[in-house]
Parts: C-alpha cells; sequence; structure tokens
C-alpha cells in the first residue's frame, strides 16, 4: 500500500475535463492539461530553472514523436526524421502516414488547430509531404518564425489514424465525435477511466519514449479528482489526502507556504498579463490623451497589493521613457501613478471636467477584479472621473467583450507563443476578438507582418522596440502585472514546471 501511494498522485482541480481531445471548441483548460499528458506531439518546448522553480523554455525545441529536424537554407522547408521505435498505446508503431493524418486533421477539420496553426503559415494539406517512412517535410511559401513552435502547442497531437478512421463516419471523417470520449494516442499516460466532471485516471504508459533522454515518468498512477471549492482543495492538500492543486485563491496560500506539510512553488506567468482595457474605438477613449490620463490615474501599488497580495511580476513602473531597454514583451511600462498629469492629460483632451464612463469584469474573477475595480473607480474619481462598476456573469463578459462593447473594463491574457511578434499581432491588430482595444495601427500592422517572416534577429528585435514604442505612446492598454502561478503541493512532491498553457505537467513531477 505504501508503494502504491508512493507511486500515485492525487490532483485536486476545480475545474473539469470536459473532453478528451483537446482541439474540440469549448475545450476547457484542464483538457489542455490531461492532453498534453496522453497524447505526444512531434515537437516540445524545453525546459529551464528560473530561480527554484521550473519553467518551460520556448528558445528551445525538442523531439517527442520526432527524433531530429532541419531547415532549408531560405527557412521555407522544415524537414521532420522521426523516431523509429516510437507506439501507439494499442501497441501499433507509429508511422508517417499517423503524422501526415493528424496534421492534415489540424488544418483541415473544424476545430480549434486550423486556427491556431495559421500563425505560424501551416494552412494547407498538401505542405505536408511524406518523403519516406521516417521522414515528413513542411513547405512554407514564407519562412515563419512561428512554424516549428507551433508544432509544440496544445492542439498538435499527433493521432493514431488507423484507430481514429476505423471510428470515423462520412459525415465525421476525421472522428471528431469520437475522439471526445476515446483516446487515439501515444503519450506518457494512458486514460484507465474518465468520467466528466468528476475524476480521470491515468497509468503510465510503460513504452513511451518521448521523455528527456527516453526516460519514463516517476508516477505510475495520476487521479484526477474536480472538488469545486477551492478552500476544500486547500485542505485536503494540508492534511496530505492531496498531492497537487493549481487554482487556489491567493489569500489562502501565504497559509499554505507555512503549512508542515505542503510547500507553494510560485512563478510568474511569463507569457500572461493582467490588464485594463479601453476601447480605442468608442469616446472618450478614442483619444489618446484620455487613455493616457487613466494610466496616470491609477493607484498600481495598490491595486497588486490589494488584488493578488503582491504575488507576481510587475509591468509598470519602469525607468526608461521612450525607447525600451530591450525587445522583449510583456514588460515593465512606464506607466507611474500621478493625478496632476492626469488632471492636465484631461484638460488638454477636453475632458477639464472629467467624463462619466462604466468599468467591468467577469464575475468569474471577482476574488482579484473586485479590488482593483473599487481602487479603479476611487482613483479615478479624485480626477473628476466618474465610474459605474459592472460585474458581469462570465459569458456575459466574454459576449461583450467579443461584440466589441465592452468600453472600459479588466481582464487577464496568455500566450502560448511567448514571442514579443505574437503578443503584438495577436493582441494589437486586426478587427478580432483578442484585440480587447480594438486598436488600429498600420504602422503596428506594418511592423508585425515584417517581424513575422524576418530571419534576421536584429531587425526581427528592432521591429519588436519599435511595436513597444507604438504601445506605449498609444496606451490601447494598461498593463498591470503578470500573476504567479502557484502550484500548491505535498512537500514530498518535486520538480513542478510552469506551462505555457497553465496546467500540471506530471510527466516532470516526481516524489522524493
Amino acid at each position: 500500500m505504501a508503494q502504491s501511494r508512493a507511486e500515485t498522485l492525487r490532483y485536486v482541480t476545480g475545474n473539469t475535463i470536459n473532453t478528451l481531445d483537446t482541439t474540440m471548441p469549448g475545450a476547457t483548460r484542464e483538457s489542455f492539461g490531461l492532453s498534453m499528458n496522453v497524447y505526444d506531439r512531434l515537437f516540445t518546448f524545453g525546459r529551464k530553472k528560473v530561480g527554484d522553480n521550473w519553467t518551460f523554455d520556448p528558445e528551445v525545441i525538442r523531439g517527442e514523436l520526432a527524433k531530429s529536424y532541419s531547415i532549408s537554407s531560405d527557412s521555407k522547408v522544415i524537414t521532420i526524421t522521426l523516431r523509429t521505435d516510437a507506439t501507439w498505446h494499442d501497441g501499433t508503431p507509429v508511422t508517417a502516414e499517423d503524422v501526415k493524418w493528424s496534421l492534415d486533421r489540424h488544418v483541415t477539420a473544424k476545430s480549434l488547430a486550423a486556427p491556431q496553426f495559421t500563425t505560424g503559415s501551416l494552412t494547407k494539406a498538401d505542405q505536408f509531404k511524406i518523403v519516406d517512412p521516417q521522414t515528413i517535410t513542411v513547405t512554407l511559401e514564407k519562412p515563419d518564425r512561428l512554424a516549428l513552435a507551433n508544432l509544440c502547442v496544445c492542439y498538435a497531437i499527433m493521432i493514431n489514424s488507423k484507430l481514429a478512421k476505423k471510428n470515423a463516419t462520412a459525415d465525421d471523417p476525421w472522428a471528431m465525435e469520437w475522439m471526445k470520449s476515446n483516446t487515439a494516442a501515444s503519450g506518457a499516460y494512458i486514460v484507465e477511466s474518465h468520467k466528466a466532471g468528476e475524476s480521470t485516471i491515468l497509468r503510465r504508459n510503460e513504452k513511451w519514449i518521448g521523455g528527456v533522454n527516453s526516460a519514463l515518468p516517476n508516477f505510475k498512477r495520476i487521479i484526477i479528482q474536480t472538488v469545486p471549492e477551492a478552500a476544500t482543495r486547500a485542505n485536503l492538500i494540508e492534511r496530505g489526502d492531496a498531492d497537487l492543486a493549481i487554482d487556489l485563491a491567493a489569500s489562502d496560500l501565504p497559509t499554505l507556504e507555512k503549512s508542515a506539510k505542503a510547500k507553494v512553488a510560485s512563478i510568474p506567468q511569463t507569457n500572461g498579463f493582467t490588464h485594463i482595457s479601453m476601447n480605442t474605438q468608442v469616446a472618450p477613449f478614442d483619444n489618446p490623451k484620455v487613455r493616457q490620463a487613466v494610466a496616470a490615474a491609477l493607484p498600481y501599488e495598490d491595486m497588486f497589493k490589494a488584488s493578488i497580495f503582491g504575488r507576481g511580476r510587475k509591468l509598470y513602473d519602469a525607468t526608461w521613457s521612450a525607447t525600451p531597454p530591450d525587445a522583449s514583451f510583456p514588460q515593465p511600462i512606464p506607466n507611474k501613478t500621478d493625478p496632476v498629469l492626469a488632471k492636465k492629460l484631461l484638460a488638454e483632451a477636453g475632458f477639464p471636467n472629467g467624463f462619466s464612463t462604466t468599468f467591468a469584469f467577469a464575475a468569474g474573477l471577482a476574488a482579484t477584479a473586485e479590488p482593483v475595480s473599487a481602487l479603479v473607480k476611487e482613483a479615478l474619481s479624485k480626477v473628476g472621473i466618474q465610474v459605474e462598476i459592472q460585474k458581469k456573469p462570465d459569458a456575459e463578459f466574454n459576449t461583450m467583450q467579443a461584440e466589441k462593447k465592452a468600453v472600459f473594463f479588466t481582464d487577464g491574457a496568455t500566450a502560448w507563443l511567448p514571442f514579443t511578434y505574437y503578443f503584438f499581432y495577436l493582441y494589437f491588430t486586426r478587427d478580432q476578438r483578442w484585440n480587447f482595444a480594438s486598436f488600429k495601427s498600420s504602422k503596428m500592422d506594418e511592423l508585425t507582418l515584417d517581424a513575422r517572416y524576418q530571419t534576421d534577429k536584429g531587425k526581427y528585435d528592432d521591429a519588436c522596440k519599435k511595436m513597444i514604442e507604438i504601445f506605449t505612446a498609444e496606451t490601447p492598454l494598461i498593463m498591470l502585472w503578470q500573476p504567479n502561478h502557484d502550484a500548491v503541493m505535498a512537500k514530498s512532491v518535486d520538480g513542478y514546471t510552469y506551462q505555457f498553457y497553465r496546467q500540471a505537467d506530471f510527466r516532470d513531477l516526481r516524489r522524493v
């Protein structure tokens, strides 16, 4: 029994795994996490230590089902050599035909994979060619810098095509319906049982070869259980009845850090940010000076402490003014609390007596957004801006954002591919869902397109710095902070890695 307990990890989460196919529209973040542990991809990001904790490393790409890769001199052809010893969970070998079918599915089927793959110029099935039983090529029209990175994301699952085809139909040639509740995978763990909304049990795949040096995960068995109440999850960890939780309330963490049975790994979400956005196409926020005035009025330090108890990386109070020190993003922006400047800017914008507006947030984010909202209301009233706070049900808030009816609000954002060009392309260009501020800038469009296909690092960095300069001058939204990703675990558990999809990677964990 003791040995069995040592080899088993019990993970408690507040949400549910609602599908076993992470490419399905509506898939929860927990489904993304499950998929990374059950399915292999051709590639995966590396892992690096920052301080005492581990985080993913997007600058390092290593193979899972791919043994190696090479890129042509013009950066338009990626040649992928497959492992010869990989097998699916049913014991059959992984073939080039399986890989080709999987990639075709991702760019052809109506799933979440297709729009993500377009960000790496992966759009058509004829881009993927089988050269021989161990070799696949990916051909690009232009040398897109994110093509390879897209083969690492949650949607890029490699599928046992023979098994999937057996369960496909004329109306469902990609077996999408069957894969919602079944797997056709080769990854580190095999789904032993799955009760949607309740629990999922995984067992280790003893033939898995996708790890670093082909090492098997430490845990033989994973029990994933949905426990809706955060306080209950915290108690389970503190009592030693559970081994891991990642979505606890920030207010519970100081106590858990002092616990005799628990420890907390806190890693800033390097690929995300919390922000306050203003719709740049709606008056008065269509005036840059109004946006700058709001940025100058905000009580950043008070919000940081009240919202997330100072647990994160500040994205304000930078010392530079016009030109950023480097091309990284998100990085601290030179926004500081200055109500005198805020009043001056409002007067210059034609609002010497201020104005009235609404400020919205999603009810699901109330624990962190409510303190921010109260402080925003108080601070802006001091410069003449009267704010009505709107706490919206999550679905209504999301609809408001999607339909561009949210004028002034706070939210969080995460980019799976944490590259400066990608952040700006995703959040500050085009008329689409994730352009929170409905920002329009022909120069920003031009810079992101140039950076996307730029192979010269110096020129890429220059373009990225110019993007940051435009963002800082125009203030379409206000960066607040990168909240910590807090993983609470038993003291006997080690090796937790912060991943871009913000879920647990069981493959790196071990009991010490």
